[in-house]
């Protein structure tokens, strides 16, 4: 599924052939890599979505919670993540979910850095074309910058209030959540951020087609200027672990320093616009700095590091053929494709019905009544994230005589105006998996 140094060679022509021909055949090309990239990333991420949504059905409600708090469980994210072989977008899910699920800031940012730098394929790929020393470096880089990330998260982060461990798991003791519940959550943590992995994959599909593959070849002779450029190029781009070395190893045959490709191995699958857009929503500013600031600084030391121990070794920086996306990836890119147009029309509906609310409200100010129908505001507890809200807002709206509701994630509550009753509104509350408190 990933693509080579032929294949980036042959995106430049494409591009080229496609500017001559006009913004038609740019416009076509540019869709094909849109494509592309979607059938690259897609199998990843359904991946991660369904170790997300495993975790959640098979792990007893609050194990994660114990298990990844402190130092320790940074620790454990960390090494549970390494070996691991998700990837850039396909890492979101599994960790937004760690956080759902009760683990600590540090633990879940932890296991975001670490995770997507390496894995057993990406070792060994790594390995056949750029070297042992390299390979194990990465993993030693990814091992550290993790671990680095994941305790200053936890010394930046607000502690976290005593609350429910996940969106659909109540506060008090309960079996395993189930098959059924395990789909629903990992679809869910799609739908959290559908809207950054579309701005991803158009992001990257526009610097794929338009960036030459010799990009780099500027500050070859300059390992510093080479490591900035790697950076400033990775960050922004969808790569995975795997499907990156082969671009690595072209730039490393082209004259590009080693430790410039190790910068790129590290950031360009570890950050992408999807992964800076799901860290900020999720763990917010503070945790995105040091996210961001441990991948920078990181992986520029390493790559310093690699050049002054390893960088007199001779590598041999072969193409390694992938092969084109087969019907597993068309498959899976179907299925992501389905389930994003399905969230799109899903929030269009959702800001439609808004629109039309506040629309009613200005056209129709509410005066004192007695048959005016009086807010109903309701506690709620479990809500951990935007895609709760949403979803508990979609469920509300749906209630026989609600005319409009608002729900606050950061207040912990429902408000709704209509004639509908207490019990009514309580019911479709908890039928969606929360809680109301004192009920």
């Amino acid at each position: 599924m990933a693509s080579g140094p032929a294949d980036h060679a042959a995106h430049a022509a494409h591009a080229a052939e496609a500017t001559a021909a006009g913004p038609g055949g740019w416009l076509s090309a540019y869709l094909a890599e849109v494509w592309s990239v979607t059938a690259e990333l897609a199998p990843w991420l359904l991946l991660g979505a369904a170790v997300a949504g495993a975790l959640h059905a098979i792990l007893p409600p609050g194990l994660i919670r114990r298990q990844l708090q402190g130092p320790s469980g940074v620790l454990k994210a960390v090494a549970l993540g390494v070996p691991l072989p998700l990837c850039s977008c396909g890492v979101i899910p599994a960790g937004v979910s760690l956080k759902a699920e009760g683990a600590s800031d540090g633990a879940a940012v932890g296991f975001l850095v670490a995770t997507p730098q390496t894995g057993v394929d990406s070792v060994l790929v790594s390995a056949s074309m750029l070297g042992w020393p390299f390979a194990l470096t990465k993993v030693v880089a990814a091992l550290t910058t993790g671990l680095v990330a994941g305790l200053l998260t936890d010394q930046v982060s607000a502690p976290a209030p005593d609350q429910p461990v996940s969106c659909a798991t109540p506060s008090t003791p309960a079996p395993r959540p189930g098959l059924r519940a395990g789909v629903a959550h990992a679809v869910e943590l799609i739908e959290t951020i559908w809207g950054w992995l579309v701005i991803g994959v158009l992001a990257s599909a526009a610097i794929t087609l338009l960036l030459p593959p010799t990009a780099l070849s500027w500050a070859q002779d300059n390992e510093l200027l080479a490591m900035l450029g790697a950076l400033l190029i990775g960050a922004p781009l969808y790569v995975c672990a795997t499907a990156s070395v082969p671009i690595a190893a072209a730039l490393v045959g082209a004259g590009l320093p080693t430790g410039a490709a190790m910068v790129f191995l590290m950031a360009g699958p570890a950050t992408n616009v999807a992964t800076i857009g799901a860290v900020w929503r999720t763990f917010g500013g503070r945790a995105l700095a040091v996210y961001l600031g441990t991948l920078t600084l990181g992986s520029m030391a390493f790559g310093l590091a690699y050049e002054r121990l390893f960088g007199a070794l001779q590598v041999g920086a072969g193409a390694h053929d992938h092969a084109a996306a087969g019907p597993l990836a068309t498959a899976a890119a179907l299925a992501l494709v389905a389930l994003v147009l399905r969230f799109a029309v899903q929030d269009a509906r959702l800001a439609l019905a808004r629109a039309q609310d506040r629309w009613r409200a200005q056209m129709n100010p509410l005066e004192p009544s007695a048959a005016a129908p009086l807010p109903l505001a309701l506690p709620v507890e479990g809500m951990t994230c935007g895609g709760c809200a949403s979803r508990l807002e979609r469920v509300l709206r749906s209630v026989e005589g609600v005319e409009s509701v608002q729900v606050d994630l950061a207040g912990k509550s429902a408000t709704l105006l209509g004639k509908v009753s207490r019990d009514a509104a309580v019911a479709a509350i908890e039928g969606a998996g929360f809680e109301v408190p004192g009920r």
